[in-house]
């Protein structure tokens, strides 16, 4: 029982939150009240949420050395011995066949992405997360991925492509606030950790992150008026605000409060941004249903 329960947090079920970025497109082209479609997406959710997991595994696996140096991730199931490397990897060889497997018996290109996003984790956790920027525009890769994995369940016919670009920085901005996270709480040890930390400062990282969120704002206000689907009054405008709290109330809690938490994890912890992403939800999807047809 302390094996399982041991795999199972490895396999970091709170973090499959990142996976409903593939009901994007069951939404936003106006399916989400289609049974089908909608069984569909939560099916592909749930193949995400498995290869994810699968991945967190693996990646624990790779790095289980440099985690029994780390403050926080020692107390992990694999580097704390509470999890066995052979439970672990028997874990990933029965997992990966059977989920792709699944993948492709839902739909072809589902199927595929999903294939896709595998390969491009694996590289990650064996190479691409030493590599200063690539490591974070990979992170970026895997949710435009999750995205575009949820396109072929639902048959879409107007996603704007807008909601990639919004998705890559958006992504982008998780991406570069978990380093800036990690960097301030390893400090001068970080390098030893993870290579690509060496190469990052957090003057730059804040850079980079101003560029990013400022771009993600553009990104979204292009979109709630220039999408195919939206209502010819431009009622989705209406959203911008919460996406501009959501950014500014991240970067208030890493400036002034000195969270070392990386985006997600803030967002499963802070209730005013829980609040707000309701509130936007809730608003867009009351737009986008009952505001007319675009």
């Amino acid at each position: 029982m302390d094996e399982l329960s041991g795999l199972l947090k490895t396999m970091r079920p709170r973090q499959w939150v990142k996976n409903g970025f593939i009901f994007a497109a069951l939404v936003f082209d106006k399916k989400l009240l289609d049974p089908a479609y909608a069984l569909r997406t939560l099916l592909g959710f749930l193949l995400f949420s498995l290869i994810s997991g699968t991945v967190y595994l693996i990646n624990d696996l790779v790095d289980i050395d440099k985690d029994r140096r780390h403050p926080k991730k020692r107390y992990r199931p694999l580097p704390s011995g509470k999890l066995s490397t052979r439970t672990a990897i028997t874990a990933a060889v029965i997992l990966v066949p059977a989920v792709t497997a699944l993948a492709f018996a839902l739909d072809r290109t589902f199927g595929l992405i999903l294939l896709g996003y595998l390969l491009l984790q694996l590289a990650y956790s064996f190479f691409l997360k030493e590599i200063v920027i690539l490591d974070v525009m990979t992170i970026a890769a895997g949710f435009v991925l999750r995205v575009a994995a949820g396109v072929p369940l639902v048959d879409a016919e107007r996603f704007s492509p807008w909601l990639y670009i919004c998705t890559t920085l958006l992504a982008l901005f998780l991406g570069l606030g978990k380093r800036r996270g990690e960097l301030v709480l390893l400090a001068e040890g970080a390098g030893h950790h993870r290579k690509s930390l060496e190469s990052y400062t957090v003057q730059l990282l804040d850079q980079m992150i101003a560029v990013v969120t400022s771009s993600t704002i553009v990104a979204y206000a292009f979109y709630t008026f220039s999408a195919p689907n939206l209502p010819p009054n431009d009622t989705m405008m209406l959203t911008i605000p919460f996406v501009i709290y959501g950014i500014f109330r991240y970067l208030y809690l890493v400036h002034a409060e000195h969270t070392t938490l990386a985006p997600d994890e803030v967002l499963l912890t802070d209730r005013p941004l829980q609040i707000d992403l309701l509130l936007w939800g809730l608003t867009a999807a009351g737009i986008l249903y009952l505001g007319g047809h675009g």
